[in-house]
């Protein structure tokens, strides 16, 4: 199992009307590397209120996938550095793995989020976003498809995400091209703003969800489908005495 004195667990269906359960059982390590598996199941949903309940999480009577989001909230924070991971992310249909931050202070999206690999419909995503005064979520994204890689087996091989973090900044990275440049100064200009969002402290997330509002459709006789991590590591400089 993953260590637990650095990860902890999201349980059940969580954000984005994501089809599957999350559940620590799915997260799992062999032969050095990380797995995160999205997997078909078939049993009753313990939340399950009623199909017209108002909460989506509690009106399905069922859950037909699960799957695991590790997450570094309560355990460790980091405020500024470098953030890389190499992994090989799966492509089928309806998957929507990701490697994010969140900051620690503040509800979504005024805490700010980062999304140094996000995948889903045939695309990668580079992102931020946080809250302006009129309580609009903003977005700075940038994609890339499958397509544009003129290996057509890139899909099939373990790759580099990186993000550089400092006060000014927020580059992210994928086998170091760079992917979007983001000015922290545009997400501090607003004047009723109580919280810098990418001044402070972000936990980091890393999970493989399935389908939902953004990840597609698909079937489960896709599944099972595995998101193979080799490592997630975090540098920060020496402060200079």
């Amino acid at each position: 199992m993953p260590d637990e004195k650095n990860w902890n667990y999201e349980t059940g269906f969580v954000r984005n009307q994501e089809d599957q359960w999350y559940q620590k059982e799915n997260a799992y390590c062999k032969d050095g590397f990380l797995i995160i598996e999205a997997r078909k199941e078939n049993r009753l949903n313990p939340d399950f209120v009623s199909k017209t309940y108002d909460d989506w999480a509690k009106s399905r009577d069922s859950i037909k996938v699960t799957s695991s989001c590790l997450i570094t909230r309560g355990k460790h924070s980091w405020q500024y550095g470098r953030f890389e991971m190499r992994a090989k992310i799966p492509v089928g249909k309806g998957m929507w793995p990701a490697f994010w931050t969140l900051g620690i202070k503040g509800n979504w999206p005024a805490n700010g989020e980062i999304d140094i690999m996000e995948y889903y419909t045939g695309k990668i995503l580079a992102n931020a976003c946080w809250k302006s005064d009129e309580s609009k979520t903003v977005w700075d994204s940038a994609t890339k498809s499958l397509r544009d890689f003129k290996d057509k087996s890139w899909s099939d091989q373990f790759h580099i995400w990186r993000m550089d973090w400092d006060s000014q900044w927020i580059k992210l990275y994928v086998d170091d091209q760079l992917l979007n440049e983001i000015s922290v100064a545009e997400s501090i200009k607003y004047k009723n703003q109580k919280i810098k969002p990418f001044q402070q402290p972000h936990y980091l997330l890393v999970n493989l969800a399935v389908g939902g509002m953004n990840g597609g459709e698909f079937t489960t006789d896709d599944l099972p489908s595995q998101y193979i991590i080799d490592y997630i590591r975090v540098y920060q400089k020496k402060a200079i005495k």
